[in-house]
């Protein structure tokens, strides 16, 4: 059953990853889905064609979500290519970690202006779009509920801003039926964290299961609470770790 058909979604940083396994999962849920990358376009790409071969409308655009004008015309630009929009997914993300008194001012802007500046500017200009039934997922992290150790201090602010955002947006938006809500993934394999690199087996060790998760675990819960099963669900956080934080 496509749950999404119709649906006009956009998937920021989609090319690689979680963006690219949440891209794919709304496409066979029947959305049109639009991604955002900055590097990689040959990635992108690919994404599109799958996209397509479910016979759904797929597309890339080049966005650098660390300038505000970008954050903002990604939205614009996924709405005209597609007919509208229904869905975003606030995914592009980075992550600087290091001890406190080595983060530069530089990492700073970078960090809150992806993470948590184009986040907001995003959302604003989707939700002067969305029709009733709209849905804002926003891609948070474990680390905004739990920080296991030194060095996330400016990760961990960026993500854990993400939530206050989430519930404001619910607050914002509900009397127009749109809904807001946060995951929050915990150690999931992707090649920025493969499940097999230096830091798997303590990673794993801080779940209750034992292991890490796939990027298809985060993205079936972002298609459940983009669909209209998920209508009573906003303005909370949903976390896919693991039991991390437990």
């Amino acid at each position: 059953m496509n749950t999404l058909n119709g649906k006009k979604a956009l998937v920021t940083g989609g090319s690689r990853g979680i963006g690219a396994a949440i891209a794919l999962r709304l496409a066979q849920e029947g959305a049109d889905v639009a991604v955002t990358y900055v590097q990689g376009e040959e990635a992108a790409r690919e994404v599109v064609a799958k996209i397509e071969s479910m016979g759904r409308r797929g597309v890339a655009l080049r966005a650098d979500l660390a300038r505000a004008d970008d954050a903002v015309s990604s939205v614009e630009r996924a709405a005209q290519a597609l007919g509208g929009l229904d869905v975003l997914v606030n995914n592009a993300g980075v992550g600087v970690l290091g001890p406190l008194g080595d983060i530069s001012v530089t990492d700073v802007d970078r960090v809150l202006a992806v993470n948590v500046r184009a986040a907001f500017l995003a959302s604003q200009a989707a939700a002067a779009r969305m029709p009733h039934g709209g849905r804002i997922v926003t891609i948070g992290s474990c680390m905004a509920q739990r920080v296991p150790g030194p060095g996330g201090t400016l990760y961990a602010l960026s993500k854990a801003a993400l939530i206050g955002l989430t519930k404001a947006l619910a607050r914002e938006l509900g009397d127009r039926g749109i809904n807001a809500t946060l995951v929050h993934p915990g150690p999931i394999d992707t090649d920025m964290n493969p499940a097999d690199g230096p830091s798997a087996a303590a990673q794993s060790a801080m779940t209750s299961v034992g292991r890490y998760g796939a990027v298809e675990e985060v993205a079936s819960m972002v298609a459940f609470l983009a669909g209209a099963e998920a209508s009573y669900v906003t303005g909370t956080e949903l976390a896919v770790d693991g039991g991390y934080a437990a």
